[in-house]
């Protein structure tokens, strides 16, 4: 009874000191997916030509105060594992339609926001769950950065990468993968897990490939947030021996999920802050 006790006592301190996220109100709600053309304040399906006749495509959303022939940053999104499920009710699907980082960032304006699939080994379909065939992955990437550039006025001196779980350690692992693609990014945002912090199943999760990437990082900036503790990563990073230039902020919630960001939380104040700095800066 007394170990009892005492397990139920550490749970009820972890939930105090952790609480839900669904705790805080939501403000902010991701557009229904639209059918229409692209457009101000529409969120709709789009396909690389390469690709027409197949499952695979991207979601685009164009801000609500988009015009014609102006320019504006993009924040380029991938999406976090699927099926996936945790004891709190988190929840993701591993689909492109889940993600919300940008929005939440954006609050829908002012920013172009361009959520990326992973093209499965078929290369017919979007892939759900780790990376499918990466070189495709990568490829898909820079030919739709370099469309929304071209036909919607995204500035290329001003594209954001960012992602949740998986796709935070994207980030670095898709957003690093060459030289080229590397060279496309002003800024990072990585939000649950890192690159080369936890070995995973897949090929060059092992930390000598992640420092391989990191190198072509180049010190620019990386907002690297996690639930509960970053500190796991700020070890990581600080004895990686590759400088960088990362701000560190650990969410005071328990979820593993993104929805933090649509709603008013420190954290998202501070995200909007820190990325408004970068973007000021050349």
């Amino acid at each position: 009874m007394k170990v009892l006790m005492i397990i139920i006592l550490s749970i009820q301190g972890l939930i105090a000191e952790h609480p839900d996220i669904r705790t805080v109100a939501q403000n902010l709600f991701v557009p229904e997916l639209s059918k229409s053309n692209p457009e101000a304040g529409k969120r709709v399906k789009l396909q690389l030509p390469k690709y027409k006749g197949t499952n695979l495509y991207h979601i685009l959303y164009l801000p609500k105060n988009w015009q014609a022939g102006k320019s504006y940053p993009v924040i380029v999104e991938y999406a976090g594992n699927g099926p996936y499920k945790n004891m709190y009710g988190d929840v993701s699907t591993g689909e492109v339609e889940g993600s919300v980082l940008g929005y939440g960032i954006s609050e829908g304006k002012d920013y172009i926001w361009l959520c990326l699939p992973y093209v499965n080994k078929e290369n017919t379909a979007n892939q759900t769950q780790w990376w499918g065939d990466l070189k495709a992955t990568v490829e898909y990437c820079k030919s739709a950065v370099k469309q929304i550039c071209e036909q919607f006025g995204g500035d290329k001196k001003n594209l954001i990468l960012c992602g949740f779980s998986r796709g935070s350690i994207a980030c670095n692992y898709i957003g690093l993968h060459d030289k080229e693609i590397a060279s496309l990014w002003k800024a990072f945002i990585c939000y649950s897990h890192y690159d080369g912090v936890r070995k995973w199943s897949y090929k060059g999760a092992d930390t000598k490939s992640a420092l391989i990437r990191l190198k072509r990082l180049q010190e620019r900036p990386q907002y690297i947030i996690q639930e509960r503790s970053i500190e796991a990563t700020k070890k990581y990073l600080s004895v990686s021996g590759i400088k960088g230039n990362y701000t560190f902020n650990a969410l005071p919630y328990r979820n593993h999920n993104a929805s933090w960001v649509l709603r008013k939380t420190a954290a998202i104040a501070d995200l909007r802050l820190w990325l408004k700095k970068q973007l000021s800066s050349e």
